[in-house]
């Protein structure tokens, strides 16, 4: 069988995550509009009867390294270019930003097979455009496949997958045939808690922000999660929980309701907010964080 790993790389907030929860048709990486949402590598196993593809899902490659975080960011992005089969390069719009010259020549430093997937491609009204910048593209890459996609609304989904399959190496499969992530429950709820955060708040989503799980009892009938938010200063704390609570109450509603799905069982869920002055430029405390990938 076909089986090997596969990185999703691109820029912030381009769908790396989406695109990977499409492809493995279940829920992994959390998702929402504001960059800089992954922050960890995950890992996706797709196992079919051609073969098993394992996605690693990245933080969005990005310039800025000003804080102890976005050069973690960065490091994590760049190790998974290393130890792949294959690289998919997803991007949108049909224009090259200053950042992707940067990506060219850490591909070109890889020497592995990339395809290029430029998403959202059902926003692009003309169709003679996206020819036009796969004919420049090709003239500076050598890209072993141009796709275009739309991961929210699984476009050519089918034919990315095929081509990713036909160039991984022959060998026996990696990863038990039901097996979809390497990830945890307790690390996946916490993500799921920080992705609810970051649809709830919106624009007054604190960057410096993140989610420890402080404890995690498995029972018969029930599991018990209690989990620590993290920023930077009080005031991010007020945003968090909110007038009189609300904003918490909500989070933790909707976390709750994902994490249900996900173990398939009651889950009760505790949520408290701290503060830790200056956690995201700090290499220690991003350590103690599970920032260790």
């Amino acid at each position: 069988m076909n089986c090997g790993y596969v990185a999703l790389i691109g820029r912030p907030n381009v769908g790396k995550s989406t695109l990977m929860n499409h492809l493995l048709k279940q829920k992994i990486s959390i998702t929402s509009r504001k960059p800089q949402t992954t922050r960890h590598r995950i890992l996706g196993i797709n196992t079919t009867a051609a073969g098993q593809a394992i996605y690693m899902d990245t933080p969005g490659m990005h310039s800025s390294e000003k804080r102890a975080l976005n050069r973690y960011l960065n490091r994590t992005a760049e190790t998974t270019l290393t130890g792949v089969d294959v690289i998919v390069w997803l991007i949108d719009g049909l224009s090259w930003h200053e950042y992707d010259e940067a990506i060219f020549k850490k591909l070109e430093q890889a020497g592995l097979p990339v395809i290029l997937a430029v998403n959202k491609v059902d926003k692009v009204a003309d169709k003679e455009a996206i020819l036009k910048f796969f004919d420049e593209a090709q003239h500076r890459f050598p890209f072993k496949h141009l796709v275009p996609i739309s991961a929210l609304k699984g476009t050519n989904l089918d034919q990315l997958e095929s081509l990713i399959m036909a160039l991984l190496p022959e060998q026996d499969l990696i990863y038990p045939e039901d097996q979809i992530t390497d990830r945890s429950e307790r690390f996946l709820a916490a993500e799921i808690v920080r992705e609810k955060l970051t649809r709830r708040l919106g624009d007054e989503l604190p960057y410096a922000l993140t989610v420890e799980i402080e404890r995690y009892e498995e029972k018969p009938n029930i599991t018990k999660i209690y989990a620590i938010i993290w920023v930077e200063r009080l005031t991010q704390k007020n945003i968090v929980i909110g007038k009189d609570g609300e904003m918490l109450k909500k989070v933790g509603t909707d976390a709750r309701l994902d994490i249900e799905k996900l173990i398939g069982q009651k889950v009760y869920l505790q949520l408290w907010v701290k503060v830790k002055k200056g956690w995201s430029d700090s290499e220690r405390a991003l350590q103690s964080l599970g920032f260790n990938d």
